[in-house]
């Protein structure tokens, strides 16, 4: 049977983590059985010139949800409404309204069944913000969080139904075939990889400051620090947190450290994750509950240096990476040598984010959305006919 998905979210072009989420999760689902549209929330300047549909293929009705217009809400719900699942992408700073409130017009203008996917479960959120995730989940026919975490955070700290939850990963892009390599030369620096949309909170300041420490090893590592500035970072503060690392880095006497701001594509990023021995994530987040990075950097069989942060702690705790403290770049230096001095740590880690990668894939991922949409479809004949 085939089965049509409508997803609402950001989209790209916008540069965000939930419109590379939404893109691949598209990619992914799209088969000859599965047909896929996006109705894309987005300002009007961001729309400005581009046609209607976010999508380049023939979907069944693609649309948008312009910021700031009134009508928004009700469009994106008629849209929404002519798939047989929708998909909605929740994160709090998304939506128009006061935390994104406005999400709730649409919700109650839907008749088909509701998949809500939450990126953020807040453990202390404001009564407002709480009072919208009730709203959601009640309104949902089902609810997807991307970690266990996440999921214990939901059933306890908010009041939701604990049947309409369900863990599904992440997803990460399928590595190329390149994967299995030979080790690393004991003359080739260790490649150290950071990458992402910069902005305060990614912690790069620790990792520049653990490099300096680094200065006795030979060859030294080298460490590289690959993506754009955040775009509403960009747009409020310019490259002040960019030119604060680069001139911490040169203070620190550290020309290991390599700065690149390209926003990159798919087999760009491929490339350079391929070409690097350890992705190292530095974040300050006590908090953060999913990261797109920490999954593909698994899924590429990369060992992992990171701070303890739930998705972290969750998916590292087999052995495929080190969890360091935050804000500490002597133990973020420290986990660096044991890689390059410990024998067989290396290979390890990397054999074990081998070993639970093929779960965290875009395939296996949608074959879990497809699933679940599965499950809720019998509501909507429910609905159809009462």
């Amino acid at each position: 049977m085939t089965v049509s998905y409508g997803v609402l979210s950001t989209y790209p072009p916008t540069q965000c983590g939930l419109a590379t989420f939404s893109r691949a999760l598209v990619s992914a689902l799209e088969s000859p059985q599965d047909l896929v549209g996006v109705v894309r929330v987005a300002d009007a300047d961001e729309l400005a010139g581009r046609p209607r549909s976010a999508r380049t293929t023939d979907q069944p009705a693609d649309g948008s949800w312009v910021r700031g217009d009134v009508r928004g809400p009700r469009r994106a719900a008629s849209a929404l409404n002519r798939f047989d699942v929708a998909v909605l992408q929740h994160e709090y700073g998304i939506f128009p309204g006061p935390d994104g409130e406005d999400v709730l017009d649409v919700v109650r203008r839907l008749r088909v069944p509701l998949v809500t996917v939450l990126h953020t479960v807040l453990v202390t959120p404001s009564p407002n913000q709480r009072r919208i995730l009730e709203a959601l989940v009640a309104a949902s026919s089902a609810v997807v969080t991307m970690t266990r975490t996440a999921a214990d955070r939901l059933l306890a700290h908010y009041a939701v139904d604990p049947t309409k939850v369900t863990v599904i990963p992440h997803g990460a892009a399928t590595p190329p075939p390149q994967l299995h390599r030979r080790p690393r030369p004991a003359d080739r620096p260790l490649k150290v990889l950071t990458w992402g949309l910069l902005g305060e909170g990614k912690g790069i300041e620790w990792a520049v400051d653990a490099m300096a420490l680094l200065g006795d090893l030979d060859p030294r590592p080298e460490y590289h620090v690959v993506g754009q500035t955040h775009p509403k970072v960009r747009a409020e503060h310019g490259e002040v947190y960019r030119e604060r690392l680069v001139a911490r880095a040169a203070a620190g006497g550290s020309g290991a450290v390599h700065f690149d701001d390209r926003y990159l594509t798919a087999p760009q990023l491929h490339e350079i994750v391929q070409a690097a021995d350890v992705v190292l994530l530095p974040y300050d987040s006590r908090e953060q509950v999913t990261s797109g990075v920490l999954i593909e950097a698994v899924a590429a069989g990369k060992p992992v240096v990171s701070t303890a942060f739930p998705h972290a702690v969750e998916l590292l705790s087999s052995g495929a990476g080190l969890l360091v403290e935050r804000q500490d770049p002597a133990a973020i230096a420290a986990a660096l040598r044991r890689l390059l001095t410990e024998p067989g740590l290396e290979a390890a880690m990397s054999a074990e984010a081998e070993r639970i990668a093929p779960e965290l894939l875009w395939p296996a991922v949608a074959d879990r959305y497809r699933a679940l949409a599965a499950a809720v479809l019998p509501a909507r004949s429910v609905l159809a006919t009462a």
